[in-house]
């Protein structure tokens, strides 16, 4: 009877440590799952008609895309083969930031923006291009001011097409830093620190 019960006892117990190990496979496999969403950002699911154009069409060598601000006057890019330029651009280095409004990382970050921009408003130009179909001027100002935005914000549908000029943007928040003559400095992806982007403005600026 003693052997029997021994016998019994080590059976649950294999069972409570294989449970056990299952759980801690499924909490590690979770964390992981929540890590990488938050670090590499969300894929881009709102699809324009513009990502399907032939890649095999060339492509001019100059173009303008005008986009619409929600909250300052219209802005106008010229796309010249490796430079991107901003009309008005007052010798100002440019952090385009592609983002959606439903993205968790993308709204993570947006303190951090609201900080690099007001410390370097003399010389720093933040422009968020939001990638989201048909949403409304009204929708777009109530997030603004919701979260005490302070940079420009575009909705146009023209936002794809510029997203495509520059080689298509498949997962947000994805960022872009230029400098004072339109050629790119960096890309970031994902939530970056504020210390590395505030490293690379200084940089820039210098």
């Amino acid at each position: 009877a003693f052997t029997a019960i021994s016998f019994l006892k080590d059976i649950i117990s294999k069972i409570f440590t294989l449970r056990y190990m299952i759980e801690m496979k499924y909490l590690s496999f979770i964390t992981l799952f929540f890590a990488i969403f938050i670090f590499f950002g969300c894929g881009n699911k709102e699809k324009s008609s513009i990502d399907n154009t032939n890649s095999t069409i060339q492509k001019p060598l100059v173009e303008k895309v005008k986009l619409h601000s929600v909250n300052a006057d219209d802005v106008t890019f010229t796309k010249n083969q490796d430079r991107l330029r901003l009309n008005n651009n007052t010798n100002k280095i440019i952090l385009l930031n592609f983002f959606a409004t439903w993205c968790p990382p993308c709204k993570a970050e947006i303190p951090h923006l609201v900080n690099l921009q007001k410390r370097y408003k003399d010389n720093l130009k933040i422009i968020s291009i939001l990638l989201e179909e048909d949403k409304p001027d009204s929708e777009v100002k109530s997030f603004i001011e919701y979260n005490h935005i302070n940079y420009i914000i575009t909705n146009d549908k023209n936002n794809f097409k510029l997203s495509n000029i520059l080689g298509g943007i498949q997962n947000i928040p994805s960022m872009i830093l230029y400098d004072k003559d339109g050629k790119v400095i960096t890309h970031y992806m994902g939530i970056i620190p504020e210390e590395m982007i505030d490293s690379d403005i200084k940089k820039a600026i210098r």
